[in-house]
């Protein structure tokens, strides 16, 4: 199954944030910085990556759901794999 493209983009773009996000934290770590700021923006780019994981999956069912042909059948949904990949993330 290949992803939407242009949702992908926007989660590629999310992702170089949270990349960004990440070496401020470990820049923060070199510094010295105080516990609770660099906890804050640690749990900031876990979100970050959260919310990307979830975008992948979400596009994912829509394309599996969507159906391929006008009246024709949805995409084929492996249940199991989806909700694997879905708790993965919890």
């Amino acid at each position: 199954m290949e992803l939407d493209k242009d949702e992908m983009s926007k989660v590629s773009n999310r992702l170089k944030r949270a990349q960004g996000q990440l070496a401020g934290v470990v820049r923060m770590l070199d510094e010295g910085r105080d516990c609770e700021d660099i906890v804050m923006q640690l749990s900031a780019v876990s979100r970050a990556l959260d919310r990307a994981g979830f975008a992948i999956i979400a596009s994912g069912m829509r394309q599996c759901l969507t159906p391929t042909e006008p009246g024709g059948e949805t995409g084929t949904l492996d249940v199991q794999k989806l909700e694997k990949l879905f708790l993965s993330l919890a």
